[in-house]
């Protein structure tokens, strides 16, 4: 596992999506960095509890909320309940889900799902934080995709929802950088998560093939770029999209 030096002691950070794959290194990162971390799931109440056994299942430092994310009312009032325990430092919008069919079949609940979940709850969880972020100096890291910069057949929502992450991150962060407010954006290649154990062994092996680096990456190595631009040491980085794919694009 990808280590860190950086301190988030005395903040508190929002993860959403934070009991699996990316989300979930994420929490253990900024946890073991000394951050308070709230981390939503959806329906995995499972995962959600083995993660908080794994930081030590101490709930001053790390908690979990179940949110549904298709629904408009329950980001906001899972905001809402997050600003009543105190101050905010930091969001990580992980928070998504695939719903994969060519554009000529994709029903209107497919591409209307990944929207709402992938980008709208980005800006309802973003517009509700972003007085308490500016009084906290705060700072977003929103998790975007290779996917949004090159596109993938089949994947024409999750594509689009993943562009409009990236022009919603840049777009705030002219916003809100005369704030005192930093936004940036991740955008991982294929990495080893739950979103991959789907794919046949040799798709797999030809994935791995068109990226330079010939191997998937590790959730721990995409979490380590996100607690790199949450941290102060990127302090002078806003509006950037860092891609982590191997060499892939």
């Amino acid at each position: 596992m990808a280590t860190t030096t950086y301190s988030f002691a005395g903040k508190t950070i929002l993860v959403t999506g934070g009991s699996r794959g990316i989300g979930r290194a994420v929490v253990k990162q900024l946890a073991s960095a000394g951050a308070r971390v709230v981390f939503t799931y959806s329906k995995d109440r499972e995962a959600a509890e083995t993660l908080l056994d794994e930081t030590g299942n101490d709930s001053s430092r790390v908690s979990c909320v179940q949110a549904d994310f298709t629904d408009r009312l329950a980001v906001a009032k899972m905001v809402a309940n997050l600003l009543e325990e105190g101050p905010v430092h930091g969001v990580v919008n992980n928070a998504g889900i695939l719903r994969d069919t060519p554009m000529y079949r994709m029903a209107d609940e497919q591409w209307d799902t990944v929207l709402q979940v992938n980008l709208t709850s980005l800006h309802i969880i973003l517009k509700n934080l972003i007085r308490p972020l500016a009084a906290s100096r705060g700072s977003v890291v929103n998790l975007s995709s290779v996917t949004g910069i090159a596109g993938a057949a089949g994947q024409t929502n999750y594509a689009a929802s993943k562009a409009g992450v990236i022009g919603l991150t840049k777009a705030l962060a002219k916003e809100a950088g005369p704030l005192g407010i930093r936004v940036n954006a991740v955008a991982p290649g294929f990495i080893g998560t739950d979103m991959l154990e789907s794919i046949p062994a040799r798709r797999k092996r030809d994935l791995e093939k068109d990226i330079p680096l010939r191997r998937l990456g590790t959730p721990e190595e995409a979490a380590s770029a996100v607690l790199f631009l949450l941290s102060e040491e990127a302090s002078y980085i806003n509006g950037a999209v860092l891609v982590v794919d191997g060499g892939l694009l």
